[in-house]
Parts: structure tokens; C-alpha cells; sequence
């Protein structure tokens, strides 16, 4: 994924690489587009990975997420910075693909039910270039297998545990209390915990992946309906 793409006035990459989102939302704002587009490909992973936990059919999916940038450019006055940036776009991205299944007629539940506090999650790490193959075939069987959680469960797991979010982030993002975040992610772990616990260890972090090419072709989308040139 193109994170280090360079933005209107920074005369390198690395350096690009190095403005935290609020800045660029800043940049964004007073009209530098390219610093938006910086923004989309920073977190074109996350805000997939937010709309994934909802959706499946992988070109809904990415006009959802299409939908959600643009209503977080036409809004960017609204980001107060009281949560990161990529919290408040999450909640937006989770919040269109709800509204997608609704419009369909589906209903989604994200009452908290009489949940109480369960336990903490762990967190994987990356993988090492030895267990790359391993690795490409683990991210497809956890995907499978959260794929196969209810709903209420899958979006905290993806959040908390594939995504790496706080406890704190997960539950703005879902509109539930933090107690409730850490109960569905127990509840979440003890289902898939008889068929792949053992598989996930550090694994975990390459599913749900987004490809370069796909973030290339969000990015370029949102640009072209925004009716402003990518960078070259």
C-alpha cells in the first residue's frame, strides 16, 4: 500500500510518511487534496477491515468504503479530535455498511444485551519472511472462520484483535460500552477457540489483507468523484 505517498509541499516520501493524520486533515481542510488522498491510503486497510466485519461481497465492500470517504471529506469540518482520526472514519465506514444492510431489509443488532466484563484480548505480531507461505494460508482459514461469527462478535474480534484498536476505540466505534467490547470479545474467542486457537498465535495480522492494487483503486475512485486529479 502506497503509505508514503508524498503530499502537495513535502519534497519527499519519508518525510510525507511522518505527518500525523489530524495534520493532513489540517492540509485536507484548507484544500490540499493530495494530503486527502494521503489520508484514504494510510487508512484504506483499517476502514475495509470496518466495513468487512459487515459486508462480504468484495465489490459492495468497496463502494461502501467509497460512500465513507466521501461523506468524511464533505465533513471534515465536523472531526473535532476528541478520538484519532481513523476512529471517527471507522465509525463512518461502520456505520455505512450498517445502513447498506438495512436497506436491504436486514436487521443488525448492536444492543449490549446483559453482557458482562470478560477478559482482555491478546495481540499478534507480524510474521517473519520464513512463515510467509504459512502465513498467506492461516489469514484464509481465519478469515473463513470469523466469517462464520455472528455479527456482534466478528466486528469486535476484527477490531480489537486483527486490527489492533483499543478497547476504548472499538466500543466508539461500535456505539457500545467498553465492558460490552470486552465480553463480545471473549465470547468471540471462545467460538473460534475449538477449531483454529491453536493455528493463530502471531498469524492473525494478514487477514482480512488489502491489496495495493485496491487501495490504488478506492483511492483513484473517491478522487474521481471528488472530480480531483490523483498524483502521478
Amino acid at each position: 500500500m502506497a503509505d508514503s505517498a508524498n503530499v502537495a509541499g513535502e519534497p519527499a516520501a519519508g518525510s510525507a510518511a511522518e505527518i500525523p493524520d489530524e495534520a493532513l486533515v489540517e492540509r485536507a481542510r484548507g484544500g490540499d487534496h493530495l494530503a486527502f488522498e494521503l489520508l484514504m491510503r494510510r487508512n484504506n486497510r483499517r476502514v475495509y477491515r470496518a466495513v468487512r466485519t459487515v459486508l462480504r461481497d468484495a465489490a459492495e465492500v468497496e463502494e461502501v468504503m467509497q460512500q465513507a470517504y466521501l461523506l468524511a471529506f464533505s465533513h471534515l469540518d465536523q472531526f473535532e479530535g476528541t478520538a484519532r482520526w481513523s476512529t471517527w472514519l471507522c465509525r463512518i465506514a461502520f456505520n455505512e455498511a450498517l445502513a447498506r444492510l438495512r436497506h436491504r431489509g436486514r436487521f443488525v443488532s448492536i444492543d449490549t444485551g446483559g453482557e458482562a466484563p470478560g477478559a482482555e484480548g491478546w495481540r499478534a505480531t507480524g510474521p517473519d519472511p520464513e512463515r510467509q507461505a504459512r502465513t498467506r494460508e492461516l489469514g484464509r482459514l481465519v478469515e473463513e472462520a470469523v466469517d462464520e461469527l455472528p455479527d456482534i462478535y466478528r466486528s469486535v474480534l476484527i477490531f480489537r484483535e486483527i486490527e489492533g484498536l483499543s478497547t476504548a476505540e472499538t466500543a466508539s466505534i461500535l456505539a457500545v460500552d467498553e465492558n460490552v467490547v470486552k465480553t463480545r470479545l471473549h465470547r468471540a474467542r471462545g467460538l473460534l477457540r475449538d477449531t483454529i486457537e491453536h493455528r493463530i498465535g502471531e498469524q492473525v495480522e494478514d487477514a482480512y489483507a488489502f491489496e495495493a492494487r485496491r487501495c490504488d483503486r478506492v483511492a483513484a475512485a473517491v478522487m474521481a468523484r471528488l472530480e480531483i486529479p490523483t498524483r502521478r
